[in-house]
């Protein structure tokens, strides 16, 4: 039996995602050509996922030879949606930049942020990961590396690596780690726009920016300097950390820097004995912010002495043990954010820019 594109295309629309959109709406149906008898389909999707290629071809594969192929051939690659950018973007090969932060110390965003970077790079992606906490710089003891970057031919500064994860911290710089930093605002603004600009941090999916705590200088200095794709907003449950999160939100929103997601640390203790969870910081506060945020909860993340153990020792959770319950949340709340991108990258609305001629193009002042 021959078939033809028109039918391939009706056939490919009839393959649904999770979700229940048709493939051919979703723009990962790149390539659709016949050869013969055989179909050659060429598929990019958003993230590398084994479970999720298995699942699309097998479905992708029924349909056609229902249709009569004799042979489907699918062709995989992996297209991350990208931010805006501007011609001055200090980072133009970067697709994504996310800021964890929080308006409160002491929640674990440092320990978040450095596992859901290497939950990326473990799911596929390319990451970076840079220290943007100047006065107390974690990744080097977090990622156990003391080294010190180096300088290319052409000026720029190579980062270190560690896990496959580019890195950048004030602490590969300082003589020892407990030598401090002290400056002022200008020049904490110099250093973290000169580690966004002048680091090669060549192509990547994902840099992840771990942000000192607070509404200060660094977050503002983003939003004016940096096109980014939005912000991770980690808090504990107990309410005086809620107080200094609201702020936290308020200040993302005043900036326009948006909100992909609430990650609510600490949030439950497994004891080993009972297996009961115990909510030992009280409930009910990631959910609060995210209402306050109107962006979902992401995930909750236990308090297991692993994580503060495999950090210590240079070597994260989500790397020492995958298949942990902890390592596992870790990974759930990289897949969330991955389709959280994806969605603000795709509902970007079109810039307005101002009508300057006074009324002789005819339209209204503000135009797409």
């Amino acid at each position: 039996m021959s078939i033809d594109l028109a039918a391939a295309r009706a056939a490919l629309a009839a393959v649904r995602d999770s979700d229940g959109r048709p493939l051919t709406e979703l723009g990962v149906v790149r390539e659709l050509e016949l050869e013969g008898d055989a179909v050659r389909v060429g598929i990019a999707l958003t993230e590398p996922s084994a479970a999720l290629q298995e699942r699309l071809g097998a479905a992708v594969t029924e349909a056609l030879r229902a249709l009569g192929a004799a042979a489907v051939k699918l062709r995989w690659s992996t297209q991350v949606a990208a931010r805006e950018m501007g011609e001055d973007d200090p980072c133009p090969g970067v697709r994504n930049i996310v800021l964890v932060t929080s308006g409160k110390g002491g929640v674990g965003k440092s320990t978040v942020a450095t596992n859901l970077a290497l939950a990326l790079s473990r799911s596929g992606h390319r990451v970076g990961l840079l220290d943007a906490d100047m006065y107390g710089p974690s990744i080097p003891t977090m990622l156990g590396v003391m080294g010190r970057p180096t300088a290319a031919p052409d000026g720029r500064i190579t980062p270190l690596e560690r896990f496959g994860v580019k890195l950048m911290s004030i602490g590969f710089l300082l003589e020892n780690e407990r030598s401090a930093v002290i400056w002022r605002g200008p020049m904490l603004q110099g250093a973290l726009l000169q580690f966004l600009k002048d680091v090669d941090w060549g192509e990547l999916d994902y840099l992840v920016l771990d942000l000192p705590p607070g509404t200060g200088d660094v977050a503002i200095t983003l939003a004016q300097r940096v096109r980014t794709t939005g912000a991770v907003v980690v808090t504990t449950p107990q309410a005086v950390a809620l107080a200094d999160v609201f702020k936290s939100v308020a200040m993302l929103r005043k900036v326009g820097i948006a909100v992909l997601g609430v990650i609510e640390n600490e949030s439950y203790f497994v004891c080993d004995g009972c297996d009961k969870r115990h909510e030992l910081f009280g409930s009910g506060g990631g959910a609060q912010i995210a209402e306050f945020a109107e962006a979902p909860l992401l995930g909750q993340i236990p308090l297991d002495p692993a994580i503060r153990e495999w950090g210590d020792a240079g070597t994260p959770v989500v790397q020492a043990a995958p298949s942990s319950s902890v390592a596992r949340a870790f990974a759930a709340v990289a897949e969330q954010l991955v389709e959280r991108v994806e969605l603000a990258n795709g509902a970007r609305q079109p810039t307005l820019t101002i009508d300057r001629s006074g009324g002789k193009n005819r339209h209204l002042p503000i135009t797409r």
